[in-house]
């Protein structure tokens, strides 16, 4: 039986693959009944997407499922999701959500809580080294992806 950290373990090397193809790197997986359903990536910059994030990827790897079957599923990401990526995992009623780190990165965690999805958080370093390294080795393409969203974040 694997618990969070193998699970977790899966998606850091999602973003590590995201990083290998030039993307950021951000993993994710879906995870029913022990079982991996879907695994993705951050492809934004690796296919010229919008919408591409690793949650979003992993949703549409997992293929049409049923609404029962999202309810059952937990949804692992290396960062914090976005109010995007939140809005999905509402829309699909997945019900929970266990996110590696949220200290480079606060995503719309509270709308989840308050939507009723367990959110755990894991602290894992090796998450959030992954993006900070990517930021300092690349901060002219991550200044452009936050110009693209009008966003700034509270990276430290």
């Amino acid at each position: 039986m694997c618990n969070d950290s193998s699970f977790m373990k899966i998606a850091i090397n999602e973003a590590k693959i995201s990083l290998m193809e030039g993307g950021i790197p951000i993993g994710a997986v879906l995870v029913k009944n022990n079982k991996i359903i879907s695994k993705g990536h951050n492809k934004l910059i690796q296919n010229g997407s919008v919408i591409l994030h690793a949650e979003m990827d992993a949703i549409e790897n997992a293929g049409r499922l049923s609404g029962e079957d999202y309810k059952e599923i937990t949804l692992f990401t290396t960062l914090s999701p976005c109010p995007m990526c939140s809005g999905a995992i509402l829309l699909y009623n997945i019900s929970r959500v266990v996110i590696g780190e949220n200290k480079s990165l606060m995503g719309a965690e509270d709308l989840l809580r308050e939507n009723g999805v367990k959110v755990d958080v894991l602290n894992i370093l090796e998450c959030r080294d992954l993006l900070l390294n990517y930021i300092k080795n690349n901060q002219l393409q991550w200044d452009s992806e936050l110009e693209k969203v009008g966003n700034s974040t509270n990276i430290f």
